[in-house]
């Protein structure tokens, strides 16, 4: 796991690159604009171009890494829930006592069920598929369930992170870039006034 969610920087004449993390290119924090130009071998207008590529590209992973963390952020709750439902039918079976629920039949259209004594579960598994489990079997796999699931948002907001910190970066580069080039204008500008 820890490979996963680690990245490293490497030192440029430019400045300094944060290698890829889990497929999020990283960006360049730029020291010297001169250099860093002369290293991507382009101009300013292709290089502020270049910039705000990587930007919209930055906003559209998050986007997407902002959609998983929503979805995960629901599904915990969920899982979270049938676990304690499993466990709840666990102890009233031990108890030998029925179970009176109601249930979603439809959004708002509810039913109440009698539970008599059972010794399964039934778990809705995606793709319309459903399987018969035994409370142990159903709370080691719901308990799995919820392991990963925690664990799947826990990078994905460290990815988030790490992206956010591109973005940044990425747009200190443009505002560097920018500003050097203004100031180079203003100097050949003077330098030409000057010798007029």
């Amino acid at each position: 796991m820890a490979a996963a969610t680690s990245s490293s920087t490497v030192a440029t004449s430019g400045g300094e690159v944060a290698v890829e993390r889990r497929g999020i290119p990283g960006a360049s924090f730029v020291k010297d604009v001169e250099a860093y130009l002369n290293q991507l071998g382009l101009d300013v207008n292709s290089t502020l171009a270049f910039l705000q590529e990587r930007l919209q590209q930055y906003k559209v992973v998050e986007m997407k890494l902002l959609a998983q963390q929503r979805d995960l952020q629901a599904k915990i709750p969920d899982i979270e829930k049938c676990l304690d439902v499993v466990a709840t039918l666990q102890a009233k079976k031990d108890s030998n006592e029925a179970l009176l629920t109601d249930f979603e039949l439809s959004e708002g259209i509810y039913s109440r069920a009698r539970i008599e004594n059972t010794d399964s579960v039934c778990l809705w598994l995606g793709a319309n598929v459903m399987l018969e489990y035994s409370f142990e079997e159903a709370t080691s796999l719901l308990q799995s369930n919820l392991e990963n699931a925690k664990a799947s948002l826990e990078v994905l907001v460290a990815d988030l992170q790490f992206l956010r910190d591109q973005v940044t970066i990425t747009q200190v580069t443009i505002a560097r870039v920018y500003n050097w080039d203004v100031h180079q204008r203003r100097s050949k500008q003077a330098s030409s006034s000057q010798d007029s």
